[in-house]
C-alpha cells in the first residue's frame, strides 16, 4: 500500500442490532471483521488521549487516572442534531482485560443516567480480528431517547469504523509489522 492509497474497510458490512429496554434505555451492538492482528486494534482502543483525533464527535478524552488495568477517563462528545448542538460529558471507568481482548467501560458521572459498554477484539483465523462494540445507554429525564435512537445507532457504527480505519492506517504506516491474524485473544 502506498502512502497515497486511500484506506478502506473490508467489504463485509457492519452488523448492528438495537434492543429497546424500559426506562428510556437502549442496548446497541455493532461488529465487523478486520484483516489485522488483535494487538494492532487493542493499541488503537487504548490510545485514550488520541481518541478525539480519529473518532468523530469526540472533542476530548483525557486520562485522569490509571491503577494497573483500571483506567479513568474524562470524555466530551459534541454534535449537531436537529439543528441544535448537543454536548455530553462523561467520566468513565475502564477495565482493561487484555488477555481476553475485552475493554469494559462504565460511567462514574456524566450527562446520562446510564452509559456502559464493552469493546471486544477477538482473533479470527480466517479474517484477522472481529471488533465488537456494545453500548447500553439510558437517557436523562427530559431527553427523548426515541428521537436520538437513530443518532445513537449511526454513532455506534461511526465509532466502530473510526477505530477500524485508524488501526488500518497505523498498520499501513508500519508495513513491517504483521497485519495478519494473530493467535486468538
Amino acid at each position: 500500500m502506498t502512502a497515497s492509497s486511500p484506506l478502506t474497510l473490508p467489504s463485509e458490512p457492519i452488523e448492528q442490532v438495537i434492543e429497546r429496554l424500559p426506562g428510556s434505555t437502549r442496548r446497541l451492538a455493532a461488529q465487523l471483521a478486520l484483516p489485522l492482528g488483535p494487538e494492532a486494534v487493542w493499541a488503537v482502543l487504548t490510545d485514550y488521549e488520541r481518541l478525539p483525533d480519529f473518532i468523530p464527535n469526540l472533542e476530548k478524552s483525557s486520562l485522569v487516572e490509571r491503577r494497573g488495568d483500571v483506567v479513568v477517563l474524562e470524555q466530551v462528545g459534541s454534535q449537531r442534531f436537529v439543528g441544535l448542538r448537543f454536548t455530553a460529558s462523561v467520566r468513565l471507568q475502564l477495565q482493561e482485560r487484555r488477555e481476553q481482548g475485552v475493554l469494559d467501560f462504565e460511567m462514574l458521572a456524566g450527562d446520562f443516567r446510564r452509559f456502559q459498554g464493552t469493546w471486544t477484539v477477538q482473533g479470527d483465523s480466517e479474517k484477522g480480528v472481529r471488533l465488537r462494540y456494545e453500548l447500553t445507554v439510558q437517557a436523562c429525564v427530559g431527553m427523548p431517547i426515541g428521537l436520538i435512537e437513530q443518532r445513537l445507532q449511526e454513532d455506534l457504527a461511526s465509532n466502530l469504523r473510526a477505530v477500524a480505519l485508524e488501526a488500518l492506517r497505523r498498520g499501513a504506516l508500519h508495513p513491517d509489522r504483521p497485519m495478519a491474524a494473530a493467535p486468538t485473544v
